[in-house]
């Protein structure tokens, strides 16, 4: 019998453990904590010593289920808040060092791919797919056909970036409508928008799968029935009605929004809002698969 393997996906906001059997794919340990690492991130001295430490001891803890289970391959990858920092390799360095795990920083193009390979293992993939990974400190936005990408660019609005560099959600919004201004531009300058525009609008990460468990009402979180739930526009315009007024801590009282995303929900679902106006979307599909099965499935 082989060994399970592992997939370690560092990002901006959460950290995330998968560990699967393959021949077939089968999830089976699945281990997702916000550590907020971008949190505090300064573009003079990078990753805050809280951030770090929030997400030292999470590795930790992925460290000690790797073992428990056996896992004798592993691939670990570091996003958004670790590339632009400063102090990035010095904190792989550390992770390493107090760890074991190594972290292999990957920049937005690879990430998107990766993604893309994720969100196709559940999605039916064979027509025009417009995919975007909406992270911490940066969204993934890739056009592919028949499961490969023609297009693929990443864009500087994460949630986190935006709820700490923006205050309010009106400067929010006017970020988010100039960078997808800019990607409609390049759309059409390299003669795909109106393929991406066609295409079916497929998101991946914290803020689609909160966005569909809110539309279910769901209390206990079970991808299986997030994968290729469908929102339309006027869903995600009542949701984002619904949480505007209330305080984070009220938030936290709707079913469905993980504790760690009371804040940060805002900023989500304006990416999510433009993304679909901006390209005339009248519906999301939502995948819960994506870089983390991306990173097994390249294995």
């Amino acid at each position: 019998m082989s060994h399970p393997i592992a997939a370690i996906d560092l990002g901006t906001n959460s950290a995330r453990l998968l560990i699967a059997a393959t021949d077939p794919f089968r999830q089976l340990h699945l281990i997702r904590q916000i550590t907020r690492l971008g949190g505090g991130f300064t573009r003079e001295f990078g990753l805050s010593a809280e951030a770090q430490e929030r997400s030292l001891q999470t590795l930790r803890r992925f460290a000690a289920e790797m073992a428990a289970h056996g896992v004798k391959k592993v691939r670990g990858v570091a996003t958004s808040a670790v590339r632009d920092a400063a102090n990035g390799a010095a904190f792989c360095e550390r992770v390493a060092a107090e760890t074991g795990i190594s972290l292999e920083v990957i920049d937005g193009t690879e990430e998107a791919l990766l993604t893309l390979k994720g969100v196709c293992s559940v999605v039916e993939c064979s027509g025009d797919l417009f995919v975007f990974d909406l992270g911490g400190g940066s969204t993934e936005y890739t056009l592919s056909r028949g499961g490969v990408p023609i297009f693929s660019r990443s864009l500087p609005v994460g949630v986190v970036r935006l709820t700490e560099g923006k205050e309010g959600s009106a400067q929010m919004l006017e970020k988010v409508s100039r960078e997808l201004a800019g990607l409609r531009s390049e759309l059409e300058r390299e003669g795909v928008l109106e393929a991406a525009t066609s295409a079916t609008l497929v998101g991946t990460a914290g803020t689609p799968t909160t966005l569909a468990a809110i539309q279910i009402g769901m209390t206990d979180y079970d991808y299986r029935r997030l994968n290729n739930f469908v929102l339309g526009i006027g869903d995600v315009e009542a949701i984002y009605e619904r949480l505007l007024p209330l305080t984070p801590q009220e938030r936290l009282q709707v079913p469905g929004l993980e504790p760690g995303r009371e804040d940060l929900v805002v900023a989500g679902l304006l990416v999510v809002l433009e993304t679909m106006r901006s390209f005339g979307f009248p519906s999301l599909t939502v995948s819960d698969y994506g870089l983390l099965e991306g990173l097994i499935l390249s294995m």
